[in-house]
């Protein structure tokens, strides 16, 4: 069973942090039309709404911003996930195709603003993870950006190091097409509003697009 523990630093500089795990099995596959058509249409509704000025006010990620702040990590030079997935809609660039599972990970990250952790279960090394503070010139190889300076920012790290921080997950335990284990980790600096609804997203459009069950879901 797997654990994941919220260090001391975490606790004194973010008290409202809440995060919540969902632990799923899955069927991954390179691309989906239909999970591509829902993103399509969502992202035109967000370039109809938003303004690149107004991405940093929603609340969740405005709560994740002030998190990195407190740790002294500068947000608008290493941007949370959802922000930067946000921005880059409302730039007018496409968002990445990757795969089902990190494509549908995108998208309900653009929809509630959570910076959400995609890691494939079976690359975990041990049973515990701990949600702890980056250190400087540790070790992190970020997906698809090379060697990231994650000092300062949060760091899930199981035994062997850090596998998720909310600007990049790891290459070692990334998704690909051969993940039949999914751990996603929502992870709300602001508290735990609005987090069950997102974890029920997920959960919805993973039984639609990789004929999944709901998984086990736990908030620590």
């Amino acid at each position: 069973m797997l654990t994941i523990e919220v260090s001391d630093k975490i606790k004194k500089n973010c008290p409202q942090f809440v995060g919540a795990a969902l632990l799923v099995s899955v069927s991954n596959s390179l691309y989906n039309d239909g999970l591509w058509n829902e993103i399509e249409k969502y992202t035109q509704e967000y370039i109809g709404k938003f303004k690149i000025e107004d991405i940093k006010t929603n609340p969740v990620i405005q709560a994740t911003r002030e998190a990195y702040k407190k740790l002294g990590k500068d947000p608008n030079r290493y941007r949370p996930s959802a922000e930067s997935l946000c921005r880059r809609i409302v730039r007018g660039i496409p968002l990445y195709k990757v795969n089902t599972l990190v494509d549908l990970i995108n998208l309900v990250s653009i929809r509630t603003g959570f910076s959400i952790g995609g890691f494939d279960a079976d690359k975990i090394s041990g049973d515990k993870l701990i949600l702890g503070v980056g250190e400087t010139d540790e070790p992190y190889e970020a997906i698809g950006r090379g060697l990231l300076n994650i000092e300062g920012l949060p760091v899930y790290r199981d035994n062997v190091g850090g596998i998720g921080t909310p600007t990049s997950d790891n290459e070692r335990t990334k998704l690909d097409l051969e993940t039949t284990s999914l751990l996603a980790i929502f992870n709300g600096y602001g508290g735990k509003e609005n987090l069950a609804e997102a974890v029920a997203l997920m959960q919805s459009l993973l039984k639609k697009y990789t004929s999944s069950d709901d998984g086990e879901v736990w908030f620590f």
